[in-house]
C-alpha cells in the first residue's frame, strides 16, 4: 500500500496495520521515515473522523487538582479568595479573563479549555 490520504475506514484500518508493522523501525532508517508518514496520515484521519472536544473548564480544573494533589484552598493562589474558588467549582460564577490567565500560567491548563462555556 502506497502512502495516500485516508478516505475510508478500510484505508484507515490498513494504515493502522502498516503503522503496527513499522513500530520497531530503527532510528534514522527509511522505515522510521515511513512510520512517521503513516502516523501523520492516521492522525489526520482520526482528527477528522473521531474529534475529541475540549473538556468542561470546571472539570479540567478538578482534574488538574486531582493530578497535583491540590485541595480547594490551594487554588487561592490562582483565584481571588476561597469563596470565589467555591463559587467557580460549584458553577455559580464564571471564570474571568484574569482567572483564566492565572489558572493557565499556574496550573498549565490550556487557555482554550478554560475559555469554554461552563456546563450548567
Amino acid at each position: 500500500m502506497k502512502p495516500r490520504v485516508l478516505k475510508t475506514e478500510v484505508d484507515y484500518t490498513r494504515a493502522l496495520a502498516k503503522v503496527d508493522r513499522l513500530m520497531d523501525a530503527k532510528p534514522g532508517s527509511p522505515q522510521e521515515e515511513e512510520l512517521e508518514l503513516w502516523s501523520l496520515l492516521v492522525e489526520h484521519y482520526e482528527n477528522e473522523h473521531f474529534p475529541i472536544d475540549f473538556p468542561d473548564p470546571v472539570e479540567a480544573i478538578r482534574f488538574r487538582m486531582e493530578q497535583e494533589g491540590l485541595r480547594q484552598k490551594d487554588l487561592v493562589r490562582f483565584l481571588p479568595g476561597k469563596n470565589r474558588v467555591s463559587e467557580i467549582l460549584n458553577r455559580k460564577r464564571p471564570l474571568s479573563l484574569g482567572m483564566i490567565r492565572s489558572l493557565h500560567q499556574g496550573l498549565g491548563i490550556p487557555a482554550a479549555v478554560l475559555l469554554r462555556e461552563v456546563a450548567a
